[in-house]
């Protein structure tokens, strides 16, 4: 098995990685918000590209990308937000098509957060 870790402020205290890679080739990331270099990114829901961002960084460093996403769990805020997440999701992975879920949640670790995404891919036997 081999872990993925960032540099998030709340993953050291609660001992989580950003991703865990299975021996079957499973990869969950766990939940991304629009935080860089531990700063949390302003903006609406939709101009959040930080928060898939995050994920694919860490797909990145077990050398998977976005075509090999095969699930996508979206949390919201509000449910002003679906369309326009829904929308950001679409522009992202329309070609991919992953099994999504999008849930709307009463808040996060910081109030100012509105979107977090988890991802799950799958290193194919074709995939290094």
């Amino acid at each position: 098995m081999r872990r993925v870790t960032t540099g998030v402020p709340w993953r050291r205290p609660s001992g989580t990685p950003r991703a865990v890679e299975l021996p079957n080739g499973l990869v969950l990331v766990s939940g991304c918000t629009s935080v860089v270099d531990g700063e949390i990114v302003a903006g609406d829901p939709y101009s959040r590209p930080s928060t898939l961002n995050v994920a694919f960084g860490a797909l990145k460093e077990l050398g998977l990308g976005r075509d090999d996403v095969v699930r996508t769990r979206m949390y919201i805020t509000h449910a002003r937000d679906v369309e326009e997440v829904g929308r950001a999701h679409k522009e992202l992975f329309d070609a991919v098509r992953p099994a999504a879920s999008l849930i709307i949640v009463s808040g996060f670790v910081d109030p100012s957060l509105v979107v977090e995404v988890e991802v799950e891919a799958f290193r194919g036997e074709s995939a290094p």
